[in-house]
């Protein structure tokens, strides 16, 4: 199951109703099909039902009517190393769509994320004249700066999350626009820990400890067999600890139920998805580096960020890198607000006792639901109007002047 995304006040200033046709979109892995899923909800409130949107997505952008002519998961991998097995069928897809798009030019395209293989996309058919939009700015102010020329020659206009952006687009002379991160909208500022806790049925007077390992295969057979050894560890320093555990996909879901086979002292509850319930529940969450770490923060939760990848991919990963931090509660705080246990440093015992302090500091505690409640009001900016307006005039200025 997906976790429902509660319905978001949409301004619609007007159906410009000259525009029919297609919106087509590409998402590459969860956290796109949610961040689109919302932006089109904030399209469909624009624009009149002559407009369809299709393309490649997932579940939650489905259920907004939205037509997948690929599967998602053929994108949902990770990593230097780990794309290699893949690269076939991904270049296969990424050609299989141009072709597609080249033949029936579309309203636009939005890429959603998935820069490797979106700016790939964008580039030929922004040459061929179709309004290209970009939603996500790529993490160009942490590593792999040189994707900004890339960028330059891929893409109209950039949608960013975070509010430094826009103005190191604007030096590279790339349209951007500030349109806060749609997360903030839809995670509640005050997160419901108890009836989270009902709604999974988790049980009642346990400290919950979340653990997310990850949405992608890569990532949990990376991590989750670690992740599964802290988890061991820290019930055996405190046997009333409960754990939770979300399963992305099914897919997913057989390896965590693998793992928890190997463990099976731990008290863990599997779910379907539903990876925002999971976190409102907990009392600490343990996690991969990702777009989990912000909505951890966002409902002012104590973590713990960690991430492995194969050695070779580490290595291209580090030289290319400009900041000490991966974990955007981190990045966009500027110091590290919470731990972070990288390739060798994550070990089990070693993520057991991060865990463990981070859940039993009450005054670091109480200073981190400060300081998250005010990141999270800076991101609070109703993404999905700001972003469909710019999409929406992009498009209209494009079929005024007859593209």
């Amino acid at each position: 199951m997906s976790d429902p995304i509660p319905p978001m006040a949409v301004a619609s200033p007007g159906q410009p109703a000259s525009l029919h046709g297609t919106v087509a979109m590409v998402a590459g892995e969860a956290s796109g099909d949610l961040l689109a899923s919302l932006l089109l909800a904030g399209l469909k409130a624009r624009l009149s039902d002559s407009v369809n949107y299709a393309g490649i997505g997932g579940q939650r952008m489905m259920a907004q009517g939205f037509v997948s002519h690929w599967p998602m998961e053929t994108l949902s991998v990770n990593g230097y190393v780990e794309v290699l097995g893949s690269l076939r069928e991904i270049l296969a897809t990424r050609r299989a769509i141009r072709d597609r798009l080249l033949a029936e030019p579309p309203l636009c395209f939005i890429g959603v994320d998935a820069p490797d293989f979106n700016f790939g996309l964008e580039v030929p058919l922004r040459r061929a004249g179709i309004p290209v939009v970009h939603f996500v700015s790529p993490s160009i102010w942490a590593w792999r700066g040189g994707r900004i020329r890339t960028i330059a020659r891929a893409v109209d206009h950039i949608l960013c999350l975070f509010p430094f952006e826009p103005e190191i687009y604007a030096k590279a002379g790339i349209a951007a626009t500030y349109v806060g991160h749609p997360l903030a909208d839809v995670i509640p500022m005050v997160p419901d820990t108890m009836g989270a806790r009902a709604r999974l049925g988790l049980p009642a007077g346990r400290r919950v400890v979340a653990v997310l390992p990850g949405s992608r295969q890569s990532e949990v057979r990376n991590l989750g067999a670690t992740f599964f050894a802290a988890m061991a560890r820290m019930q055996r320093m405190d046997s009333a600890l409960t754990f939770v555990v979300p399963a992305a996909s099914p897919p997913l879901r057989a390896i965590i139920e693998g793992l928890h086979a190997q463990h099976p002292e731990v008290d863990v509850t599997i779910v379907d998805g539903q990876s925002h319930t999971v976190m409102e529940a907990a009392d600490v969450v343990l996690l991969a580096s990702g777009t989990a770490t912000l909505e951890a923060a966002l409902y002012k939760k104590p973590m713990v960020i960690s991430y492995k990848v194969p050695w070779l991919t580490a290595q291209i990963m580090k030289r290319q890198g400009y900041l000490p931090y991966v974990g955007l509660p981190n990045i966009l705080s500027g110091r590290f607000v919470v731990p972070e246990l990288l390739q060798d440093d994550a070990t089990p015992d070693a993520l057991a006792r991060e865990t463990l302090l981070q859940l039993n500091d009450e005054s670091n505690g109480a200073f981190l639901r400060e300081h998250f409640t005010q990141m999270h009001q800076t991101l609070q900016r109703n993404t999905a109007d700001l972003a469909a307006n710019v999409v929406v005039d992009l498009m209209a200025a494009r079929a005024g002047a007859g593209r």
